[in-house]
């Protein structure tokens, strides 16, 4: 049975203006972006806005929210079928793989939100990277890594200039070269961690 994506206007106001933003925030950047277009865009009155997110601040945070929880139920959904934990931890770099040319190399959302609100902790972001570190630490351990919290630090630092490397480049050779550095890393890790157990 075919399913068909409800017109915008059909949608609660709530959700068309979240739609909204979410597309104009990530191709055009936040701080681009006035409210006065949301809505007009949105098809929402002003007063929706106040009364299902309190200010574009709210909304931003909204945004950000469904941001995280998007890419972590992708992750989930991509490693489902995936038991090697080395492979769970690339699986990062292949879902930034397959999605930098479609959001036309825009690089990480969460990081363009930080570099726009320097003088902010935005709590989604911070959320985000501490799911992301404390999964990788989790999978290292798995996977036997030596020191796994150091090496998921330099895992994520490895995805985080892969990402800002892809947006400067337009390609996705930084992303595919960061892949190979952190399967590099990883397996370093582990015959570490095998040389330590045979000594």
């Amino acid at each position: 049975m075919r399913t068909t994506v409800e017109p915008l206007a059909k949608r609660p106001p709530a959700e068309r203006l979240l739609d909204t933003a979410g597309a104009l925030f990530a191709e055009l950047g936040i701080r681009a972006v006035g409210i006065d277009r949301i809505l007009a865009e949105a098809g929402v009155a002003r007063a929706s806005l106040y009364s299902s997110y309190g200010s574009k601040d709210g909304l931003v945070h909204a945004y950000l929210d469904r941001l995280d929880h998007r890419d972590r139920t992708r992750w989930n959904d991509a490693v489902a079928d995936i038991d090697d934990p080395v492979d769970r931890v690339l699986t990062f770099f292949d879902l930034a793989l397959a999605s930098a040319p479609g959001k036309n190399f825009r690089g990480c959302q969460y990081a363009n939100a930080a570099t726009e609100f320097p003088e902010e902790r935005i709590e989604p972001v911070l959320a985000h990277r501490e799911w992301l570190l404390d999964t990788l630490v989790a999978l290292l351990d798995r996977a036997g890594a030596v020191d796994s919290v150091l090496v998921a630090d330099r895992v994520q630092l490895i995805y985080d200039g892969a990402l800002a490397g892809s947006k400067f480049e337009h390609s996705t050779e930084p992303i595919r070269r960061g892949r190979d550095l952190a399967a590099e890393l990883i397996g370093a890790a582990r015959d570490a961690r095998q040389a330590h157990s045979d000594a």
